[in-house]
């Protein structure tokens, strides 16, 4: 790993000033896993969605600073609207939830009366508005069992993982079909090329990826649960298909094991990163706690109803042990 600090044109020893603004305006630090690693190696906590919701809700610093997408800076924003809440750059967007506009989804809850809405994290305050319930890839399967059998289930905005718990739940969700851009990309021809390169390796997946990489994946999991399995995997070698900065925190973790990133379908790179997550920077981050912007805002009337279903999801969420 790279200890040389990153430095501003200015000679300023960025890691050193980010942790003395924290401190001086108790401040916290929350990045997601596909962050870059020198953000991961600084923040307070790295974790996948659902653990950054619970964090967001329990930390009691003034300022929280996301650093991932758009919608993780609302979702913290959401539950903490008395706390100011800021993202490296507002820029950091999510193809995920571009794909499912609210007044669209409006249109299509309307054609399904009768339907309790669950709604993948991954989307805008709006369309939480619309969601009976959210959820993550975490917890999603265990939510929707948590619903009896005969309920009539709209599930959205990712199609892969809504015919992924269809088929381990026998459920019959109605589902919006949208796509993560990153997850979409991974190429089976080439994956399948690179277990015969190294037959001895594992297939990691993400549940947001096709059902064809699902099916020839040995463990299909959320980001955290990834992570888990490689932990306590006895094998020493795995192909992970998901972003790859997941792939830092299991290799600070695991530094006896080879961890190779699946291939995209783009002939010219080797592993497949979110453009939008990789826009923040460490001094994008340093500029953000020093001038205290971007910050996030969400309307009062929004909030009030975008934090019904993710405190619903939180709740049962703790009712049934996932933390």
């Amino acid at each position: 790993m790279n200890t040389t600090p990153v430095k501003t044109k200015d000679n300023i020893d960025l890691a050193q000033a980010i942790t003395d603004l924290k401190k001086k305006k108790n401040a916290v630090i929350l990045a997601h896993y596909y962050q870059n690693p020198d953000i991961q190696d600084i923040a307070d906590f790295v974790g996948d969605s659902l653990a950054l919701a619970q964090w967001a809700a329990e930390t009691d610093a003034d300022i929280i600073v996301l650093c991932g997408v758009h919608f993780m800076g609302e979702t913290a924003k959401i539950l903490s609207p008395e706390k100011k809440v800021f993202i490296p750059d507002l820029n950091a967007g999510c193809s995920l939830a571009d794909s499912c506009p609210a007044d669209e989804l409006e249109k299509f809850i309307n054609r399904h009366p009768g339907h309790t809405v669950i709604s993948y994290v991954n989307t805008t305050a709006a369309v939480k508005t619309l969601t009976d319930v959210v959820v993550t890839s975490t917890n999603a399967r265990r939510i929707v069992e948590s619903f009896p059998p005969e309920t009539k289930i709209i599930f959205g905005p990712d199609e892969n993982l809504g015919n992924y718990i269809n088929s381990l739940t026998g459920r019959n969700m109605v589902l919006w079909k949208g796509a993560c851009h990153v997850h979409e990309q991974f190429s089976l021809e080439k994956m399948l090329a690179l277990k015969g390169e190294h037959p001895d390796a594992l297939i990691l997946a993400h549940p947001e990826c096709k059902t064809v990489i699902l099916k020839i994946a040995d463990y299909v999991g959320s980001t955290s649960d990834l992570l888990k399995f490689s932990t306590h995997s006895a094998s020493k070698k795995f192909i992970v298909a998901t972003e790859s900065g997941i792939l830092h925190k299991m290799q600070r973790g695991n530094p006896d094991k080879v961890f190779i990133p699946a291939p995209p379908n783009d002939a010219t790179c080797a592993c497949n990163e979110c453009n939008f997550m990789k826009l923040n920077t460490l001094e994008k981050l340093y500029h953000c706690l020093k001038y205290e912007t971007p910050e996030i805002f969400v309307s009062e009337e929004i909030q009030r109803k975008a934090v019904k279903p993710i405190r619903r999801m939180l709740n049962i969420s703790e009712k049934l042990g996932l933390k």
